[in-house]
């Protein structure tokens, strides 16, 4: 199977490379800051496989510059003077239709808003403007490990390079022979938000299995994505805690500082949190939740990988899918960043791989519900 490259990576024209700058990132920065301005343009110089292909103090003077300058990954601050960062991102997606949308928020209740909002609306990843003096070489390693998986040259966060070991397609392949699940758990991360809305936004009341959301999110992000959540999908949505019971048709939320572990009491699914150190570095973590369901479901879990930098959640996976539950994950086309996906998909461990719609509808049918017309499930 030829596996696409990540859309980030395709030039105009549908070349990856065919610019003078070659294969190197073509990153362009927002901000109204000179000072920020001028330190993400030399944290980005300072790597050899990216390059500045413009600045700009303002949105407008960023659309403006966008369509004349192809870029793969923007830097988008939300809070400037004029159309503001989030007014301006439907344009900036619109006119640089192959670029992904890196946010740079504040710490603020009112950053968090917007930032959600933003991820929302099709911005791919966040990560928090630092107090002064905090542009330090952690941070540069963070933001620039970053921007190499949007732009998709960092292959152990892409997972964009090889084919399942059957050679088939995932969706070729696609069966319901996984048990009946009791739960849907679902796992994301740099570009999840946006596909996590449009798999939830349409599942019918007739869908009752609890939903449990592990999502790669800042702590102080978690309250604003769990109401954002609940305003998608119509459903009932808290954020985990100790002994939270799991109820049929609600979501429950791994908070952003501990993994959300599920343990069963007689008939009762609850939850605990749990700050022990994950393999894959994440907290919240996707596979503590997925281990846990395993055990605890004996397989009777539907778990949904997306979009989302590395690997995690493809160990519990395995774990899942040997206890006779089911994987399904999105595809690279979809995925800003197709490195958990495609870490469960190069496994074998994905009986579906499809874009959010298609995963939509699987969930609906490994569910047991039978579509009765164009849109409607019963």
């Amino acid at each position: 199977m030829t596996v696409p490259l990540p859309l980030s990576r395709l030039r105009p024209g549908g070349q990856a490379g065919n610019d003078p700058q070659g294969d190197a990132v073509r990153v362009m920065i927002v901000d109204d800051s000179l000072t920020v301005r001028t330190v993400f343009k030399r944290m980005v110089e300072s790597d050899g496989a990216m390059a500045i292909a413009g600045t700009a103090s303002s949105a407008e003077r960023a659309i403006a510059q966008l369509e004349d300058t192809p870029a793969d990954v923007i830097l988008l601050d939300l809070e400037m003077p004029g159309m503001g960062g989030l007014d301006a991102l439907p344009k900036i997606l619109a006119t640089a239709k192959n670029a992904q949308v890196l946010v740079v928020s504040s710490l603020t209740q009112d950053g968090a808003e917007h930032t959600m909002a933003a991820l929302s609306t099709g911005a791919a990843d966040t990560m928090l403007k630092p107090r002064p003096g905090g542009f330090n070489d952690e941070y540069r390693d963070q933001l620039l490990s970053k921007i190499r998986a949007l732009g998709g040259i960092d292959k152990t966060s892409t997972g964009a390079a090889d084919a399942p070991e059957d050679g088939k397609p995932a969706a070729a392949r696609f069966a319901a022979t996984g048990k009946r699940p009791l739960i849907l758990a679902i796992g994301a991360s740099t570009g999840g938000i946006h596909a996590l809305n449009q798999v939830l936004h349409d599942l019918p009341p007739t869908f009752d299995l609890p939903i449990l959301i592990t999502q790669h999110l800042p702590a102080s992000f978690i309250p604003v994505f769990a109401r954002q959540i609940e305003t998608v999908s119509g459903r009932k949505t808290h954020v985990a805690d100790e002994g939270s019971e799991i109820r049929p048709g609600e979501i429950t939320i791994a908070a952003g500082h501990g993994h959300m572990v599920v343990y069963r009491r007689g008939e009762q699914f609850l939850t605990r949190c749990s700050s022990e150190p994950a393999r894959s570095g994440c907290m919240p973590s996707v596979d503590p939740m997925l281990s846990s369901l395993a055990k605890e479901c004996h397989g009777h879990v539907l778990a949904v990988i997306l979009s989302g930098m590395g690997r995690d959640g493809s160990e519990a996976a395995a774990e899942l899918v040997e206890a006779g539950g089911s994987v399904f994950a999105q595809d690279a086309e979809t995925s800003a960043v197709w490195g958990m996906p495609g870490a469960v998909t190069k496994a074998g461990l994905a009986s579906l791989v499809a874009s959010p719609e298609g995963l939509r509808d699987a969930i609906l049918s490994h569910a047991g519900l039978k579509k009765t017309g164009a849109a409607t499930w019963k």
